[in-house]
């Protein structure tokens, strides 16, 4: 059994799949829009063949409550610890919010967090 895809629903449904196309390397399919609801989306396919949807409702409203239940991040291998220094500094400089600089965390991993387009957190770990 494998997780076919995750989904996020974002404000801004052309600047999420240019971000995750720029920086992630994410091949989009194409929009699907249901013009009865007006919901749309994209389905980004990675190198590895894993999927994201990205979707826009125009009713869903964005929660300012953090740490609560429920999805908590995506996770972005880069390959090597100088490729998630690098990788970071890249995000920082483009004016992305490091929300963690790079470190060994206490499960042994090597990762920064940073917030994405809409503030969504990702991880970028080796």
């Amino acid at each position: 059994m494998k997780i076919e895809h995750a989904a996020i629903l974002y404000r801004d449904l052309e600047k999420a799949k240019r971000f995750f196309e720029d920086y992630f390397g994410g091949t989009a399919g194409k929009l699907y829009r249901n013009e009865k609801t007006g919901f749309s989306s994209y389905f980004l396919t990675f190198e590895d063949g894993c999927r994201l949807e990205i979707m826009n409702k125009p009713d869903a409203e964005a929660s300012t409550i953090k740490n609560v239940l429920g999805f908590s991040h995506i996770a972005f291998s880069v390959g090597s610890k100088e490729s998630v220094d690098v990788f970071t500094e890249r995000l920082r400089n483009d004016g992305y919010f490091v929300m963690s600089e790079p470190r060994v965390t206490g499960d042994g991993y090597y990762e920064s967090v940073i917030a994405d387009c809409e503030g969504n957190t990702i991880e970028i770990t080796v």
